[in-house]
């Protein structure tokens, strides 16, 4: 069948297919390939509809009809290069792949069809290295499968059937993907034509243990990397922790103190106690320098009262410096605008071109605008402290009433606090002589320089305890006082709260009802009302004055400012103005009209 094909090609294109077998010669000399039968691999790419073509993908037919061939419509390809693997270069998705002729030494692979379907593989295996490959020759060795499937990679094992089939083993992965484009090839041994020399390639994925075992491996070592890597950076991240803090000693305790009292050191000394009591490291032998200690500690309560209170003056002090700055910044708008306006008489205004007219006018209003926020806000601040004035006066009435009252139970309240404070002094006072006492006796003879010290704290705490006592006497005294004084405030409420009592029933019988207490803000909203219906004798619209009200105080409403007209019906009144669709209630101040009639 391939003389019968040759002579025809050549009866059609004699010239051009001896110029096509000498460069077959020539590429196969240069190459030094096993090359057996030029002539019927030329035969055999014709018939396959490709242009005959040598390995260094040279032409061998120049003007090569792909027509003439077996299977039509196939773009030409070139055949892959030497040395590069089986693998072809990649190409782009949009074109199809055409296989293309393998020669090995002792077979020769044969493409499939490429109309044909691709051939159907398996799912993959994760970290698949073993190919199953089947549909081999009978008379196929290990040898020829090694020829064959070695250009694809490094082969660690081959596991070979009797029956026609075997597993390979790479020694990495992307290697068998190189394998799986052999499949669906025909293979035939040299050139023969027997059926147990010739097969049609089925290669796949195959399922192996060590595969699986090792690409486990590899995750494990991978997912420890991972731990490694972010544990590193969780512990760069991480805060540093706070310096240890020692535990409870009598040397601790002594500097521990005198921590207590500095200043600069308060804060770290406070939370070396805290955590000391929190521990529970608080005992019968400690309990007395703790309580020393807890002491101190409260008398820093002083000092940041104090430095609470010279930074409220600061803070004051800000404001009213704020509050100056700005009022004169405001003197300095107001001869600005002045000048502006002074410029703007006929007398100057005559002089000036048409542009410096325009500019001057310009500049005018812009310092007004800027003037008259900046008023705004200057006025703001007044309101708020002349706001914040009435409600400290409103609250401060009833707080001094009571304060009246409970003046002595306070300091009664006081003194028995403070007897109990000095009570427990004592009680501290006498456990630690109690203690310097059993250790004294305790102590041996010899440390007399110690038992010295000891007898001069001794003597220091008894004269402390005497202190202490004569203090207490004076405060029993003075608490015995207080309460013979507590009766007669007692006796003295009780005779007001009759006097009280007796007043109100006196209110209660005039025909007028008692007046509510009167907030500053109020006297002042209702002055302005009556200044502003005074200039406006025909009334006006409660719309009309509150948009009047809110140019000086935002947060009015019109309800508010209709619930204080009401509540003086003698001096201002509401009336309705207009016919139909134009009747409108207007409020008018009637103050003089109620002075005649009273």
């Amino acid at each position: 069948i391939h003389q019968r094909i040759l002579k025809k090609n050549v009866s059609q294109f004699p010239q051009k297919y001896e110029a096509g077998l000498r460069n077959i010669a020539m590429d196969s000399n240069s190459l030094a390939m096993p090359m057996s039968d030029p002539n019927a691999w030329a035969t055999a790419m014709n018939n396959l509809g490709m242009a005959p073509m040598s390995m260094t993908g040279q032409p061998i037919m120049s003007d090569f009809d792909p027509s003439l061939g077996m299977m039509t419509g196939i773009a030409p390809m070139n055949p892959m290069m030497p040395g590069l693997g089986i693998v072809p270069p990649p190409v782009s998705q949009d074109m199809p792949i055409v296989k293309e002729i393998i020669h090995c030494k002792s077979c020769t692979l044969f493409p499939p069809n490429p109309n044909l379907p691709p051939p159907a593989t398996r799912e993959r295996p994760p970290g698949c290295k073993t190919v199953f490959v089947g549909g081999l020759p009978e008379n196929a060795t290990e040898q020829l499968i090694v020829e064959v499937f070695e250009q694809c990679g490094s082969i660690i094992a081959i596991r070979k059937s009797k029956k026609n089939f075997c597993h390979i083993r790479f020694a990495e992965e992307h290697t068998v993907d190189k394998a799986l484009f052999l499949s669906g090839y025909r293979i035939r041994l040299g050139s023969s034509t027997d059926k147990k020399d010739t097969g049609r390639l089925h290669v796949d994925f195959a399922q192996a243990r060590d595969d699986l075992y090792e690409w486990e491996c590899r995750q494990r070592m991978l997912a420890r990397e991972e731990r490694h890597r972010r544990r590193i950076e969780e512990d760069r991240l991480r805060p540093p922790s706070p310096p240890p803090i020692v535990h409870f000693s009598e040397h601790e305790c002594s500097q521990l103190g005198e921590k207590l009292k500095d200043d600069s050191k308060f804060a770290e000394a406070v939370r070396v106690l805290l955590t000391w009591v929190e521990r529970g490291e608080v005992n019968r032998r400690n309990a007395n320098n703790i309580y020393s200690m807890i002491q101190s500690s409260n008398s820093h309560i002083r000092r940041l009262m104090n430095e609470k209170a010279a930074h409220e003056k600061e803070m004051e002090e800000a404001k009213e410096k704020f509050k100056n700055a700005l009022a004169g910044i405001l003197v300095q708008f107001e001869q600005i605008v002045s000048v502006f306006h002074a410029a703007s008489k006929q007398k100057a205004w005559d002089h000036f071109s048409k542009a410096q007219r325009k500019n001057l006018d310009m500049w005018r209003k812009q310092a007004e605008e800027i003037r008259n926020i900046h008023n705004e806000e200057l006025m703001g601040i007044r309101r708020e402290e002349e706001m914040e004035m009435s409600d400290d006066d409103m609250e401060d009435a009833p707080e001094i009433k009571d304060s009246d009252d409970s003046g002595p139970l306070a300091q009664v309240e006081a003194l028995k606090e403070e007897n109990d404070s000095l009570r427990c002094q004592l009680d501290a006072y006498r456990n630690e002589v109690e203690l310097l006492k059993q250790e004294q006796g305790k102590a041996q003879p010899q440390r007399s320089e110690e038992d010295a010290t000891r007898q001069q704290q001794l003597s220091f705490l008894q004269q402390a305890l005497q202190g202490m006592q004569k203090q207490l006497l004076k405060l029993r005294e003075d608490l015995k006082q207080r309460e013979t004084e507590l009766e007669k405030n007692s006796e003295e409420k009780q005779q007001l709260e009759s006097q009280i009592q007796s007043l109100k029933d006196r209110i209660q019988a005039f025909p007028t009802s008692h007046a509510l207490p009167v907030s500053y803000r109020r006297l002042s909203v209702w002055g302005i009302i009556s200044t502003f219906l005074h200039v406006h004798p025909f009334g006006a619209s409660i719309e009309y004055i509150c948009s009047y009200l809110q140019r000086l105080d935002t947060k009015i409403s019109t309800t508010e400012v209709e619930t204080l007209l009401g509540r003086l019906p003698c001096t201002f009144k509401q009336e309705l103005t207009g016919v139909g669709a134009s009747l409108e209630k207007r409020w008018k101040f009637c103050g003089f009209e109620g002075i005649k009639t009273a």
